[in-house]
């Protein structure tokens, strides 16, 4: 079965130019843009922990006296591996996140350094949302929370008209499922 306004899996047969959001494992794939919002995001967490690097810099030699440049030095190497973390780290998740919504689940796979699979039956679908923040708003992004009695799924750093459509086709799919398992007469 097809929905409108989103492909869930293509075939030879469907007409028109390929979807640039389908892999050809039939998993969709994020947009260019989400790099962006991850790397802002990178760079907030970052500017925290060096504002407070430079806390410790400018306070902590009178209180720890001896102690003052080996917590210095390691402050500086946790911040050089946090900077090439937060460097490549986006890389990586761009290229490992996909999703792929069918008549039955949800499936989505994303990991960095721990890779994750989560498979969410459409029947346990209790909530979908749509949200933004400042910063997604600003590049078009949005995610999708799924929400189960076992717990939630993210669809992170779509397009704001994907995660719409991806939403609206969620609760089409939990509506349907619902009213199959109402019998005919009631």
């Amino acid at each position: 079965m097809s929905f409108p306004g989103l492909v869930i899996r293509r075939t030879p047969a469907d007409e028109g130019p390929p979807d640039p959001g389908m892999g050809t494992d039939g998993y969709r794939r994020l947009n260019r843009k989400s790099l962006l919002s991850m790397y802002f995001g990178h760079a907030v967490s970052y500017a925290i922990l060096f504002g407070a690097f430079v806390l410790v810099e400018t306070y902590a030699q009178g209180f720890l006296g001896p102690n003052y440049d080996l917590v210095r030095y390691a402050f500086i190497a946790v911040l050089a591996i946090v900077l090439v973390y937060m460097a490549v780290s986006p890389l990586v998740f761009y290229a490992r996140y996909r999703y792929r919504i069918t008549e039955d689940r949800v499936d989505v796979r994303s990991g960095v350094l721990v890779l994750r699979h989560i498979l969410v039956p459409i029947e346990r679908v209790h909530q979908v949302e749509v949200s933004r923040g400042p910063v997604d708003s600003m590049l078009g992004l949005a995610e999708v929370t799924i929400t189960t009695a076992g717990g939630v799924a993210t669809l992170s750093y779509l397009e704001v008209e994907e995660a719409e459509r991806v939403a609206e086709v969620l609760d089409s799919l939990v509506g349907r499922m619902l009213k199959e398992r109402v019998p005919a007469g009631d």
